[in-house]
Formats: C-alpha cells, sequence, structure tokens
C-alpha cells in the first residue's frame, strides 16, 4: 500500500509530507484547494507523462516520492529480475525529480530508473480511476480491455498477437519478393552490376588505412632514402671513412688484447661484439627496405589509383570496408530471392496460409473466453448497479465479429439502459455522467475481485451522484477498501463519512503565492467538514450534530459483514 507521500514544488504545494493508511483514505476541500494535484503527483512519481507546468512557478525542478509497504513477493522478484535492490522489510521507494529543462530523474530504491521501468514497477501497485476511466467508457474500442481483465486471458490474447505477427512479418516478406517483370529485369541488372563491381574490387578489410600509411610513405620515398643511405654509411663505412662495424670491431680486439692482464674485460668485449652484430643486423634490414624503394615494388601511382577506386565504391555501397562487403552479402542475397522468387513466393504463400489458419484458430479460442466471459461480467455488473441504486439499469456485453488483428477478430460493445422499455444501446451514447460513475465503480469492482491492485484511487468518480446513490457508492467504497487500499478524492459528506483517513487540502495566499497544505482529520474537524460540505460556510450546532450522526451511522454500516 501507499504509506507516505512527499512533494516539492508541484505546483500549488511548496513542501508536503503525506500519511496514508489502510483502508478508505478521504480527501476533501474547496475546488481548486489542490486535490487533484496530489493525483498528478502520484501519477508522476509512477511513471505518468507529466508536463512541466507541474512545476511549481519560480521552481527549476519539482520532486516527489512515494513510500510503498507490504510489497508483494511478485513485485520484489520484478526487482530483482530488473537489476534493482530489494528491501528486507518489504519496502518500496520511488522518486522522480522534474526539471525545468525538460530532464527528468528516477529512482526506485536509490538506483537510478527509466521512465518505463518506473511505470511497469508502478502497475501492481497502484491504479488511478478518475472522469478519464469514465470517459473511457464512451469509446468502444475501450471496451475490449475491460472485458479481457475480466476474462483473465492474458495467454490466448499473448498466443494471437505473437501468431498474428509472424503472419505480418511473412506478408512483408511476400510482398517484397511480388514485383512485376519489368522491374524485377530492371533490378536484376543492377544487381548483377553492383556485385560485379564489388567482387572485382576484391576489397580487403582494414585496407584503405594501409593504403593511406603506403601512400604517406611511398609520397617521402627520396626523404626515406637519403636518411637510410646515411645510416648505412654510418653502420658500414663508405670506404674512406670506417664505420660503427669497422669501428666496433676495432674496440673488441683492443680490448681482448690486454684482457690477459686486465681480469674482468672478456665480458666487455663481448658486449662490443654483440653491438657489432646488431650494427650489421640494423644494416640488413636498411638494405632490404633501400633495394625495394630502387625496385618500385610499391609505385605511388598504383596506391593512389586503389585509394581512388575505394573511395568511389564508399560513395555507392558504404564509407568503410565492412559497410561495402554488407552491402555485397546483401546484394547476392537479393539477387538469390529474386532469382528463386517463384519457389520463395509459393513457399511464402503455404507458409502464410499456415499462419492464417494459426490466427484464425488462436482468434477463435480468444473469442470464446471473451463470449463466455461477457455473460458473466453483464450480469456482476448489473447486481453492482443494482445496489447502487439503478434497479431497473440493463447491462450487457455484445462480442461482435471483426477483421482479424492482433487483438482477435472481435469488436466489443457495452450495451446500457437505465430506463425500462428501453432497449439496451451502446454505453456512450445513452448513460448520463452520474451513470459513466456508477458504471465505472461496478466495473472496477467486479475486476478487482478478480485481483488487481495494492492501492486503487478515484478521482472524482462520484461527479454527477447525489442521495441515496451517494451513500451506496460510499459503502462500495468501503468494502473495496477491505481488499485494496483506496484513496478517494470526493464532493460528497455522504462518501466522506465513511473515511478511515480523511485528509483536509486547503490553500492560503501569502505574498501574492499560493500554497496547498495536507491536514489529518480527527472525530471533530471530520463533522465539522461534513457540515460544510452538506449545508455550506455557515452551518448551524444542529448540522454540526447531524453530520456527526453521520460519521456514527457509517460506522454501523462499516461493521456490519
Amino acid at each position: 500500500m501507499l504509506s507516505l507521500l512527499q512533494a516539492e514544488n508541484v505546483a500549488t504545494i511548496e513542501k508536503a509530507s503525506i500519511p496514508f493508511e489502510a483502508g478508505l483514505n478521504i480527501l476533501t476541500g474547496e475546488t481548486g484547494a489542490g486535490k487533484s494535484i496530489l493525483i498528478d503527483a502520484i501519477s508522476a512519481v509512477t511513471g505518468a507523462k507529466t508536463s512541466r507546468e507541474l512545476i511549481r512557478t519560480g521552481a527549476d525542478h519539482a520532486g516527489v516520492s512515494a513510500l510503498f509497504t507490504q510489497v508483494s513477493e511478485e513485485t520484489q522478484a520484478l526487482l530483482t529480475s530488473l537489476g534493482l535492490p530489494t528491501e528486507p522489510d518489504g519496502s518500496l521507494l520511488l522518486r522522480r525529480r522534474l526539471g525545468r529543462d525538460g530532464k527528468n530523474a528516477c529512482f526506485v530504491n536509490g538506483s537510478p530508473v527509466t521512465v518505463s521501468m518506473l511505470r511497469q514497477i508502478s502497475l501492481p501497485l497502484i491504479t488511478i480511476h478518475g472522469q478519464r476511466d469514465s470517459g473511457a467508457l464512451l469509446e468502444n474500442e475501450n471496451h475490449m480491455g475491460f472485458l479481457d481483465a475480466f476474462a483473465q486471458n492474458g495467454a490466448e490474447r499473448e498466443a494471437m498477437a505473437q501468431v498474428f505477427e509472424r503472419l505480418r512479418q511473412t506478408l512483408e516478406q511476400r510482398k517484397a519478393l511480388d514485383m512485376d517483370e519489368a522491374y524485377k529485369a530492371r533490378r536484376l541488372d543492377l544487381l548483377h552490376f553492383q556485385i560485379g563491381e564489388l567482387a572485382a574490387a576484391d576489397v580487403k578489410p582494414g585496407e584503405i588505412a594501409a593504403l593511406r600509411h603506403k601512400r604517406s610513405f611511398l609520397k617521402n620515398a627520396k626523404k626515406v632514402t637519403d636518411a637510410l643511405l646515411r645510416a648505412l654509411v654510418s653502420l658500414l663505412g663508405d670506404g674512406e671513412t670506417p664505420g660503427a662495424d669497422a669501428l666496433l670491431s676495432d674496440a673488441a680486439g683492443d680490448i681482448l688484447s690486454v684482457s690477459e692482464v686486465a681480469k674482468g674485460l672478456d665480458a666487455v668485449a663481448a658486449s662490443v661484439e654483440n653491438a657489432r652484430d646488431a650494427a650489421l643486423d640494423a644494416a640488413s634490414v636498411l638494405d632490404d627496405v633501400l633495394s625495394q624503394l630502387a625496385s618500385g615494388e610499391d609505385r605511388l601511382e598504383d596506391v593512389e589509383e586503389r585509394l581512388d577506386l575505394l573511395y568511389r565504391l564508399s560513395k555507392k555501397y558504404g564509407q568503410t570496408e565492412e559497410e561495402m562487403l554488407r552491402f555485397l552479402d546483401d546484394a547476392r542475397q537479393e539477387l538469390e530471392n529474386i532469382t528463386f522468387s517463384e519457389e520463395k513466393l509459393a513457399a511464402l504463400d503455404e507458409a502464410c496460409k499456415e499462419l492464417r489458419a494459426q490466427a484464425r484458430s488462436a482468434a477463435e479460442a480468444l473469442t470464446n473466453t471473451r463470449a463466455e466471459a461477457a455473460g458473466r461480467l453483464a450480469a456482476k455488473v448489473e447486481g453492482e448497479l443494482r445496489f447502487l441504486n439503478m434497479p431497473n439499469a440493463r447491462f450487457s456485453v455484445q462480442v461482435g465479429q471483426a477483421d482479424l488483428s492482433a487483438a482477435g477478430a472481435d469488436e466489443v460493445v457495452f450495451l446500457f439502459s437505465a430506463n425500462p422499455g428501453e432497449a439496451p444501446k451502446p454505453l456512450g451514447k445513452v448513460a448520463s455522467g452520474g451513470e459513466l460513475s456508477r458504471v465505472m465503480l461496478s466495473l472496477v469492482n467486479v475486476l478487482d475481485s478478480a485481483g488487481g491492485a495494492s492501492a486503487l484511487i478515484f478521482d472524482e468518480i462520484d461527479q454527477g451522484v447525489s442521495g441515496s446513490a451517494a451513500g451506496k457508492i460510499a459503502l462500495r467504497l468501503k468494502q473495496l477498501s477491505s481488499r485494496a487500499q483506496v484513496l478517494c478524492v470526493t464532493h460528497l459528506a455522504q462518501i466522506a463519512a465513511y473515511a478511515d483517513e480523511h485528509k483536509y487540502i486547503s490553500k492560503t495566499v501569502k505574498d501574492g503565492r499560493t500554497f496547498t497544505d495536507v491536514t489529518s482529520l480527527g472525530p471533530e474537524e471530520r463533522a465539522r467538514e461534513l457540515a460544510h460540505m452538506t449545508y455550506g460556510e455557515s452551518f448551524t450546532e444542529r448540522q454540526l450534530e447531524s453530520a456527526a450522526e453521520m460519521i456514527k451511522a457509517a460506522e454501523v454500516q462499516k461493521n456490519k459483514k
């Protein structure tokens, strides 16, 4: 459950730390005081899309933290699979920082994560329902999601999505091969030319870098030759002046001539001989290089021509040798595909036929789950609506045929009638705002009974409802809170009376700035707030007593089994 929400620089909230309890948490306050801002803050910290407009005027960032306790083993396992730390006490801390520069920073138990990871982790923790959810009931395309959630047909939906994706890919492959003969002939000519040009060039990985190095060497051939000749003279001499070879030989002989009278010079003489051998080896290498330069084995013109060829090829087939070779492989594969296109088309046609059969079978299995669940869902929702003071309401789920897609081959429409004698019609065309609110609550209650989030938030889902229906909604919310923590923003005293924890949201203006405050109400403060909600700012002592009686009556209802 959500145990603590902390918000900083979120709209009119400068800084707030708000604890929540298990059961039914009610949030009330005047319009514009900031109730929905709290919901926006929770949405932000659970990975929803946000706007920079959420950042308090004058601040460069906003921050929201949410502490969840009693986190499920499934969520703990998800954290571990994502390489994120877990807490021994089963708590989970989510944090999000929103910058005015558009940058986001998200953290889970102190470790940085992406927004999508934050959303993935939050999904089983909390679900927010509001007027926009009721609005979702107006669109028929959303009805399938509600039915599937009730049917719990995730395995069938996944199987359908997978086979349809394989069919789509196969159809794309077939489309790529299915070309007219004139285009095929032109394409074959081009591929033969490209393959011939690249194959004749015999491109080697690393060749360009090696040629550039060789070109630099050859461009400086005279300078290299003169330097190596001077070095060779220094090592071997030129007939008039002795080189290092002769000088080192003489030095070794002189040392050896006195080694008998001066002990320990044998090692010195050996070192000098080694130096002479090294000089001779160096001279041999230099002589080989000079021979290559003299023979013209690597001509500068040849290197320049090769580099020019590779440059022209790179403009057409890829900047690097690897890219050019990859182009060659792809061209050869395409040539093979076109050359044997008839055979490949026949194979793909057979594959498409098989995949279509599999897709139809998967769609049929999915349809069966929906058809079986549709009647049960309708019956349960009708039962809920009767409880919510709509005894004559009729609700049905129509599962019709649609074009094959990743979602199957069904069209799901919710049909509704609030009045006797009126045939059910598409929900979005006949339901009022208050009726939509009650249908939404009925769906949430039915779906949650199958297992849902550990915390549920209702943002003014009671809009358009009054009288005894409000009391029924309150009782249903309270019953729902026995299975999951419930947070509810409401303007109705009948609902607020059922609170296990009542938060009052108010705003003040100081020095031209608006500040939102959140206060936990005690028993007497709750009675005053309910009286205010019912009778306005001025209420009598008797009206205050009536509000207190409303709370007592709610307590009696809450304790009933």
